[in-house]
Formats: C-alpha cells, structure tokens, sequence
C-alpha cells in the first residue's frame, strides 16, 4: 500500500516549486528491491522532497493570507487533513506574468475526527471572496481615477461670449462601461467671434482621458490661429494619428460670427448639430462630413447653418443617443422631436435632455452635451448691441473720413469722452495700415456690444500684419504697436473668401 501511494505521489505535477520537485516517473520506485535498506532509503528521500514541497506551499499560503488580510486558524494535530483543491493567482504576482507564483486552495477543506468545519466557509471560499472583494474596489478606484483625469482635463468654467449663452455637462459612462474620452470646449476668437468644440476619442479608461486631454489642448491651439474649420480638423487629423497610430476621434468644430448670424463648421465622423429656432423648428447640420480624426488621407470641408436670434444649437455625443439594438438615426429623431419641445436656458436644456433620454438609465457611455444660444434682446438691451459698416473707397483721404464716421457713430451710441477718442485714434491706424499695405476692397466695421468696442478693417491683401519694433528714424512701422498699447486685446484673421480682417477690442466701463 506504501509503494502504491508513493507511487501515486511521484507521478503527480506538484503545482508549488514543481520545478524543484519533479514528477518522479514509475519506474523510479522498484517493485522488487536488492534489499531493504535500499527501498527504505527511496521512501525516506521521496518523503523528505514532498515534505519540503508541502511547507513551502504552506508558507505561500500564509503569505497569500497575510496580503488578503484573512487571519486562519491553525491545526497542527495529527487529524487535521487537507483535500486538494483549486489553484489560482498568488495575489502577489504581477499582472501578466506567464508564470506566476501559485498557492493552493482547499475546497470544502474540513478538520477533526468527523470532519465538522464548524459550519465554517471553507477558507477557499473565504480567499475567493476577498479576491472578488479587492477586484470590484481596485475597479472602482480605476473608474474613479479615470473620472477624474477626465473632469479634470475638461473646462472647469466655460468663457461667455457677449452674444450667445452657454452651458455645457458632462455625465460619466457607469463603472461597466468605463470613462471615455468625451470633451467640449468654447474658446472666444476676437472680435465677437467664438468656437466651439465637442469631440469623442474612441476606447475607455486613463488612455482614453489623456488622449483627450492632447486634443482639446491642440484645439485651443489651433483656433488661436483663426483659420476656418475645415483647417483646423486638418491639423488635429494629423496629431490624432501621432498620439497613438490606432487612436481615432470624432469631433465637430463650429465658429460664430454675430456679423454672419450662422455656424461656419467641420465635422469629422461626429453627430449632426441640431439647431432649434424661435417656433420650435428643429433643424439638422447637413454634411460635410468626413472619416474621423486619426484616420488620415482626407481633406475636409466647412458647412454652415443659421444662428438666428432666439435660436439654440446643440452638440452632443453619441453617448446622449446611441442605445443597444437601436439605429443610431432614429435616436438622432428621437433626440430632435425632444429638443422641439424644450425651452428654457442652455442650462436647462442641457438638463431636459439628459432627463428626457434617461441617460441615468442607459449609461453604457459617458455623454457630454453642450447648449449654445442667441437670445432675442428686446427693450433697453437692443442699445447695448449695434453695429456700423462704412466702405472705404478712393486714396489717402478714405482716413479722414473714416475718423469723422468713427467719432459720429460713438458719440451717438453715448460712449464716454475717452473711448470715442481711442476708438478715432484705432480706426485711424488701422484704415491707415490697409491703405498702405492693402488692397480694394475695404471695409471699416464698428461693433458694440454691452461690454466692449470692436474697430474692425477689412481688405483683399492676404498678408497678415505683424507688431515689430520700429528704430528711432523710422517713419513707419508704429501703427500696431499703437494698437497694441491702447486696445484690450487685438488680432487678425484671413477671410474664407480671400484678403484678411485687422481687428481690436476696447473695454467699455459703466
């Protein structure tokens, strides 16, 4: 019976140290031994190998114990039997390892004569509890770090343009479907104008969040720039493919201009803007639309859709609509049959349709949202928004008259002293500058809004001009320097249909 079980023994794989204990193959043990001592002296080594085997398993599963926090009680009786059970993971062992360190469980493991486990959970079970245990909360802390790069990479305050409002919310996807890579962003371009920006990069979790962080942070680059939106997601298809060469992102980039009253935008594989007017009439951005960001080999295209006042946009990702088993198209109906019936401000629309659409239902995807409207201005803040165009024909005398149309035009919007006086003296140098450096047509706009004076001057030379610093001899070369000295801020951008627009901004104080 002895030689049997050592037999057993020896040709079994030993899971702990199998590497210090290998499989002792049949013939190792002889059935017919020259003499006594000789087999004796084959159980005793056999015996002392599995002996030093099993304590090093016990000491495993201590440790294991140690690091899990499960204190276990000890029998060192004589009775006390253990059943070979299950073998997983040492909870010590890095993630991935082809090899890790292993330690035996013993399912259904019980001690004493009759073997009565006190009615006790084995201590696998109670191991395999703790592991799910440690499981569930280092994914918790994973969703909750992953949320937090996320939020924290998105804008904590939204800049308000003079003509619109804004609101804009994001909701996290729950803790199955992980944090995406969802993002919004509103930057004020001058002179009035402003853009938005409402992206998804595709995955989950902190790569997700950092490769949105990369793009919102090139956005804001890029539309300092001031070009047109089909530009601006030429540059980003290109940083999106170095981030990561199987990163790929959708997103829509709009620019309002107050003058225009419209959206000039680009998208790349993102959902339609919806725009909802006065009445109640929904519309939907039509193309252009092009492959997503990442993808590469695509020129993309601007489109516009009308902003009237009284209107809202609003821009969305697919996590607001798309739902399982259902066509993305129809949510998209959904989502403007909904939109028609909401009034209210940004804010709250941004909340209606996250209510309407149960989202807190369905959050198989994070969701971010944003609510941009023009508002109706009735009674006295109609004053407070005006506009005034001149043309600017002939030579050198087109500065006179621009100073005299400038002067008229404030003093009759009731500015202070001092800032009809600056604006004369920026009208001045920048109609100055286009009629030395430009070319027909041209164009003097003045603009007021309830917090600040924009002097804008258009013409058909597309080089944009540059501050630089003029010599003590030099006869020229001051006029942006000028500008630069008196103006709140200043800029110049060239237009889509040819020439460039010079433009500053002078705070209006009440």
């Amino acid at each position: 019976m002895l030689e049997a079980y050592l037999l057993d023994v020896g040709q079994q794989q030993l899971v702990s140290d199998a590497g210090d204990l290998p499989a002792i193959p049949a013939d190792a043990i002889a059935h017919e031994v020259p003499g006594e001592d000789s087999a004796l002296d084959q159980i005793d080594e056999i015996l002392t190998r599995t002996d030093d085997a099993l304590d090093r398993e016990q000491e495993a599963v201590r440790d294991a114990a140690d690091e899990l926090g499960v204190a276990s009680e000890r029998h060192d009786s004589f009775e006390a039997r253990v059943i070979p059970g299950s073998v997983v993971p040492h909870p010590r062992a890095p993630a991935g390892d082809p090899d890790p360190e292993l330690f035996r469980t013993t399912l259904n493991n019980s001690h004493g004569p009759d073997g009565d486990a006190g009615g006790l959970e084995s201590p696998s079970d109670e191991i395999v509890a703790v592991l799910r245990e440690q499981l569930a909360l280092a994914e918790k802390d994973r969703h909750k770090t992953a949320v937090s790069l996320q939020q924290s990479l998105l804008p904590q305050e939204l800049e308000q343009p003079d003509d619109l409002r804004i609101a804009a919310t994001y909701k996290p996807g729950d803790i199955d479907a992980g944090v995406g890579g969802d993002w919004y962003d509103v930057v004020t371009l001058g002179a009035g104008r402003t853009a938005f920006v409402i992206g998804d990069v595709m995955g989950r979790g902190v790569r997700a969040a950092a490769a949105m962080g990369q793009l919102r942070a090139a956005v804001r680059a890029y539309a300092r720039l001031d070009l047109p939106p089909h530009e601006v997601l030429q540059l980003l298809d290109g940083l999106a493919a170095e981030i990561a060469a199987s990163q790929i992102a959708t997103c829509v980039y709009a620019v309002h201009d107050p003058n225009e009253g419209q959206l000039v935008f680009a998208s790349a594989g993102h959902l339609p803007i919806l725009v909802r007017d006065e009445d109640g009439t929904v519309r939907r951005a039509a193309d252009p639309t092009g492959p997503p960001l990442g993808t590469g080999g695509w020129v993309h295209a601007s489109g516009s859709i009308g902003l009237p006042p009284g209107s809202t946009a609003v821009l969305y990702t697919d996590g607001l609509v798309e739902r399982r088993g259902k066509d993305i198209d129809e949510s998209v109906t959904v989502l403007e049959r909904t939109l028609a019936g909401i009034q209210g401000t940004p804010a709250d629309i941004c909340a209606a349709l996250l209510r309407t659409l149960d989202v807190d239902v369905c959050r198989e995807d994070d969701i971010a949202v944003m609510a941009l409207q023009h508002p109706t201005r009735t009674g006295s803040d109609v004053e407070l928004f005006d506009n005034a165009t001149l043309e600017l024909v002939g030579g050198i005398e087109a500065a006179s008259r621009a100073r005299a149309f400038t002067r008229h035009t404030l003093a009759s919007w009731r500015l202070t002293a001092e800032t009809c006086d600056l604006g004369v003296l920026a009208a001045s140098e920048l109609v100055t500058n286009a009629l030395q450096h430009g070319t027909p047509p041209m164009g003097l706009r003045l603009r007021r809004t309830d917090r600040r004076l924009i002097i804008e001057v258009t013409d058909g030379d597309d080089h944009l001009p540059r501050r630089r610093q003029a010599g003590p001899a030099d006869e020229a070369g001051r006029g942006i320097s000028v500008i630069a000295a008196i103006a709140s801020s200043w800029g110049s951008r060239r237009s889509p249909g040819g020439g460039k627009a010079v433009w500053c901004e002078l705070p209006l104080g009440f």
